[in-house]
């Protein structure tokens, strides 16, 4: 009868060597990391409200660059209060006139190069919220792809569990094991229900934070192909590329808007003028018998910024402290996005040492170590519990190797995201 069990113990293991064990199949729609990217892109509020908020500027720059509407006076001047009447005396008229106000200096000019600035730094934000869409979505797919897959292994393993915990209790039955062996079979099966019960819940908590983007899609059944990313490039002048990230473009446009302000505010110790044209129409006539000739006014109106120190100086000095801030936040900006590629790109590159170790010794020494288990079981050399160390062992080298390949991947998106990566489509290898 041991023979027997070990042989039912081998044909089970050849299958699950050779694949006989089958995964759970997906259909042809499953979904897949590009299929994943284009749906959260494609109409993200927040992309979306950066491009309203960009067009909204470049509509104001227009505006900006625009005269004030003038004003149009009307009324009546010099009105006796004894009779109102407006034929009694030669001062009383009737006008009408326009004013036209002329801002300071370039004011205008530079509020609408202050615009056009906003408009490029709303531009590049909505470009870095896009790539920050693309790097979070293949950061939670990934690790989706983990639990599932994660999952699938361990419900692998439990079928060989299943099936050694039914032989155990047999030969225990026949006075064959002792019952520690039928114990530790039981002990083992439950706790990879409780692994796979833990990985059931982190699966279902990245697929709802995966519908966040692409809503109830995320729900669907997932492609089993490991996810592909763009593939790093090999030389990066890391100065460069930073500062042509969307990121840091905004940060730009932003310390050059600044600036603008700056600018807008020293126009401040220009004078302002204004240009009064008005019509004044007199009824009556003179002591001579002749009618009373109208009168016609061209007045010019002058700022005068003689008391600069409260306003003007103030003004000047705070705009400039205002653009030594945002100077400072680009700086903060570019120091991030060095960190964050310095700091996964070392990261990639040991996981992918790792990665290495696994697959060219580590998982075939544990596939090794089982077989060698199952043959001294089948021998009577070894005793059950080795034979299911053993198979633990197994289980949690492969999950390692999946979670290795799967950060070494979320590195790489990060990796992509620091460099300013536009390229969404899987075209590279993560290895």
């Amino acid at each position: 009868m041991r023979h027997l069990n070990s042989k039912v113990i081998k044909q089970l293991f050849c299958c699950l060597a050779t694949g006989g064990i089958l995964l759970t199949s997906y259909h042809s729609h499953a979904l897949d990391l590009p299929q994943a990217e284009h749906l959260a892109v494609r109409a993200d509020p927040a992309v979306e409200g950066l491009k309203a908020t960009s067009r909204s500027f470049v509509e104001e720059a227009v505006a900006d660059d625009t005269l004030p509407d003038p004003k149009l006076h009307f009324g009546a001047v010099n009105v006796p209060v004894n009779s109102f009447d407006l034929q009694q005396e030669q001062m009383t008229q009737l006008k009408i006139g326009i004013q036209q106000d002329f801002p300071r200096g370039d004011s205008l000019a530079l509020k609408q190069r202050q615009s056009q600035l906003l408009s490029v730094a709303a531009l590049a934000r909505a470009d870095d919220a896009r790539l920050k869409i693309i790097r979070d979505v293949r950061e939670n797919y990934l690790n989706l792809f983990y639990e599932i897959s994660a999952y699938r292994i361990i419900r692998e393993t439990r079928q060989l569990f299943s099936e050694l915990v039914k032989i155990t209790e047999s030969s225990y039955a026949a006075g064959r094991v002792n019952q520690q062996d039928v114990v530790l079979a039981d002990l083992e099966l439950s706790r990879l229900d409780d692994r796979a019960t833990k990985i059931q819940a982190s699966e279902e908590g990245y697929r709802a934070k995966l519908a966040q983007w692409i809503g109830n899609v995320a729900w669907n059944t997932i492609s089993m192909d490991f996810p592909v990313l763009p593939g790093l490039p090999e030389q990066v002048d890391l100065n460069q590329v930073i500062s042509h990230h969307p990121l840091i473009r905004s940060e730009s446009a932003k310390v050059n808007a600044s600036k603008q302000m700056t600018e807008m505010a020293r126009q401040e110790y220009k004078p302002g003028w204004s240009l009064l044209v008005d019509y004044g129409f007199r009824s009556g006539n003179n002591p001579d018998g002749t009618e009373r000739s109208d009168f016609a006014s061209a007045i010019v109106s002058l700022d005068i910024p003689l008391f600069t120190g409260n306003r003007q100086d103030k003004t000047v000095a705070s705009n400039r402290e205002k653009n030594v801030a945002a100077r400072y936040s680009k700086d903060d900006q570019i120091r991030k996005l060095k960190q964050l590629y310095e700091k996964n790109q070392h990261t990639w590159l040991r996981l992918g040492e790792r990665e290495g170790l696994y697959k060219n010794s580590l998982l075939t020494a544990a596939k090794n170590n089982s077989r060698a288990a199952l043959n001294a079981y089948q021998s009577g050399v070894s005793e059950f519990n080795t034979l299911m160390r053993a198979q633990i062992t197994e289980l949690d080298v492969r999950l390692e190797d999946l979670r290795i390949r799967v950060d070494r991947a979320i590195a790489q998106a990060k990796i992509l995201y620091a460099i300013g990566s536009t390229d969404n489509l899987a075209a590279g290898d993560t290895k």
